[in-house]
């Protein structure tokens, strides 16, 4: 098996490739920048491409999206300290085939190698329970984006916005919320600017299509 090391610190670098050699892999190039990793990738053509998800100029998922839009065919798998949810769904999304931890044991580390080198796609087993999460529910930051602008509404905001998602007229809802017609309709004006629409129809569909109303019908 042939490996190419990309990370921006030496000392992990010269760690990383004297264990995997001890273990019979060869490394046939390690660079410090994403840049120098594609041109050894390029002229090596490694069985896998060992790839730091922070480094400074060119990040890890550039480097990876770089490859895969240039049509590198190697393998390319994250090999991070991260653990977060957010970094494994966009590393997996851009085309990674696999997203390990430097902590991980040496041994597993291989395994996982030689899995990826049979065609697998191979998450740290430490990392199992998020990308189930994952699998459940999708990328909670990307939910958490979509739903940001409906919280800089008021409760009362909030309220009115699922009337309107029901299709009620201003004067409906002003008498189920016993409050006046000119009120509802300040009311409405503060939805559309907060929620940035032009109008109550495209708020309606906005809150329908992110679910931010829970209210049953018979309510």
């Amino acid at each position: 098996m042939k490996i190419v090391i990309v990370d921006d610190h030496a000392l992990f670098r010269v760690g990383l490739k004297g264990l995997l050699e001890r273990r019979g892999i060869e490394v046939v190039g390690a660079a410090a920048d994403g840049e120098e990793g594609m041109a050894l990738a390029n002229t090596h053509k490694p069985d896998v491409l060992l790839l730091d998800l922070r480094m400074p100029d060119l990040g890890g998922l550039a480097v990876l999206r770089q490859m895969i839009a240039q049509g590198f065919d190697i393998p390319v798998v994250m090999l991070t300290t991260s653990a977060d949810e957010g970094d494994l769904s966009e590393s997996l999304r851009s085309g990674a085939r696999g997203y390990l931890l430097k902590d991980m044991e040496p041994d597993e580390l291989i395994v996982a190698l030689q899995d990826i080198v049979q065609g697998k796609i191979v998450v740290a087993p430490a990392l199992t329970s998020v990308l189930a999460d994952l699998v459940r529910h999708g990328d909670r930051r990307e939910r958490k984006d979509e739903l940001e602008p409906f919280s800089s509404l008021t409760p009362r905001e909030h309220e009115i916005l699922c009337h309107l998602s029901e299709g009620q007229s201003n004067k409906v809802i002003a008498r189920n919320l016993n409050i006046s017609d000119g009120t509802v309709k300040l009311h409405v004006k503060a939805i559309l600017r907060k929620l940035g629409v032009h109008s109550r129809v495209e708020a309606a569909v906005m809150a329908v299509e992110r679910g931010v109303c829970t209210r049953q019908a018979s309510e």
